[in-house]
């Protein structure tokens, strides 16, 4: 097997987009392709068909190679659930939770999880296409790493480093890289590519020349800066972009909450490439008035996320919200802030055993040891007339509590097992799911969308 790696000058250059593009183009010429990211720190999952976990930028890399995503292309993810902390996910499934020095540590043992998958998919694949993390120039990292030149060690890979020319000094980031890596992993290093530039790229050509010239590495190319390229981003840089966002106010206006700890932001994209809908994410010290639908989103720690809802007061504006006739949807976590309590008896997400939700669907979530990851079929109940659509829908489940209902009016009936999942008001203004991707069903999003118009 054939491995190429792209690793970058930092976070956000666009590894992933590079890793996708070349992933279709050695698709497209005949070979059995696979991409992989050893280490992944994601606030967006995805589950695959055999029900396990893994960042969403490798299925779209795996979808961009025309193969099934596999948990193995990305063994390691790391879901943080505070500033220190996070969830470590190995092989799909839930480790165990670390503080980040733990995980500096555990590095070692991980590097065999990391071997494992790597050797897996070379039985099965023809080339594989590696995505680093951040950049290779991190000293205090170094030590240790399993991510980018300790994985491109493992797999004996040449680098194509990958700079962004759109944030400026691209120039220095790219020799300044370089100059901060050890000689072993300088030679492994066959060529630079920048990436997002805009203008005329033979006024970039001297650059190139000399910078050539001063760390004898070629340029693959310069690529060009894309602005409706749609790929789904692992982390919450995009929407800290989308808080900055103006309405247009001919649009339906949905404000999603941008908890501190907003996962699977990923669940909103189509509803934002819809042409008369403009979607902003919104801080909790915001006003509502302006907004048509609310949606709570959801979190890697929903008990914590709810503290925060109080304390900043917003869970009254949601109310204030409600009363004047707006639309409140809850997803995963923000199904749960939406019930009437949250229980937490084993302290899985939080030094709180036991918090009051907002009140607004009539149910009590507990949290368990265990966590729920599945792919689901399933289709809207037929009492929900406001939002019924013929269709079966499909999504995904990512969650540790599970709910005991009061009401018995479900949103969804699950096609395999029977199983009920969320809930919905009388007049089908509220509702909440476990289902991550609803919003991806298009006959259901635009039902959705139609009944907020008449609204």
């Amino acid at each position: 097997m054939k491995t190429i790696m792209i690793q970058g000058t930092g976070s956000s250059v666009g590894k992933s987009v590079i890793v996708a593009g070349l992933c279709r183009i050695f698709s497209d010429m005949g070979y059995k392709v696979t991409p992989f990211k050893a280490q992944n720190m994601a606030l967006n999952s995805y589950i695959t068909k055999d029900g396990k976990e893994m960042g969403r930028a490798q299925v779209v890399q795996a979808e961009a190679a025309r193969t099934e995503p596999d948990a193995n292309m990305n063994p390691i993810l790391i879901k943080p659930n505070s500033d220190t902390g996070a969830q470590v996910i190995i092989h799909g499934k839930v480790y165990g939770n670390m503080k980040a020095v733990q995980y500096h540590c555990f590095k070692k043992e991980a590097k065999k999880f990391v071997e494992e998958s790597f050797y897996k998919l070379a039985e099965k694949y023809d080339i594989m296409v590696i995505e680093g993390a951040g950049s290779p120039a991190e000293i205090n990292l170094i030590e240790n790493d399993i991510v980018n030149m300790g994985m491109a060690q493992i797999a004996n890979s040449p680098v194509i480093l990958v700079g962004d020319i759109d944030k400026g000094g691209v120039f220095a980031s790219l020799v300044g890289t370089m100059q901060l890596l050890p000689e072993k992993d300088k030679k492994r290093i066959k060529a630079f590519l920048i990436n997002k530039f805009r203008g005329d790229v033979s006024l970039l050509e001297p650059a190139l020349i000399e910078i050539t010239k001063m760390t004898k590495i070629p340029f693959l190319g310069v690529v060009p800066y894309f602005k409706d390229l749609y790929i789904q981003e692992e982390d919450g840089v995009a929407v800290e972009n989308y808080t900055k966002k103006e309405l247009s106010y001919n649009d339906i206006k949905i404000a999603v909450v941008y908890l501190p700890h907003i996962s699977n932001f990923t669940d909103f994209d189509a509803l934002e490439q819809e042409p008369d809908v403009s979607l902003k994410y919104i801080q909790l010290n915001e006003n509502l008035d302006k907004f048509d639908v609310l949606i709570i989103p959801g979190s890697k720690n929903t008990i914590d996320d709810l503290v925060k809802i109080k304390e900043n007061r917003f869970h009254i504006k949601i109310k204030e919200f409600v009363e004047k006739g707006g639309f409140l949807i809850g997803i995963c976590g923000g199904f749960q802030i939406l019930g009437k309590k949250i229980v937490d008896p084993f302290q899985v997400e939080s030094s709180n055993v036991e918090i009051e939700g907002l009140g607004f669907l009539d149910f009590i979530t507990k949290m368990e040891k265990n966590k729920t990851t599945r792919q689901i079929k399933c289709k809207i109940n037929p009492k929900c007339e406001k939002l019924y659509v013929d269709e079966i829908l499909e999504g995904y489940e990512i969650h540790m509590g599970n709910n005991h209902y009061f009401s018995d009016n479900f949103l969804v009936v699950n096609l395999e097992n029977g199983e009920k999942d969320g809930l919905i008001s009388e007049n089908g203004k509220i509702w909440g799911t476990y289902i991550h991707g609803i919003f991806d069903n298009d006959k259901f999003r635009r039902k959705f969308l139609n009944f907020v118009r008449s609204n």
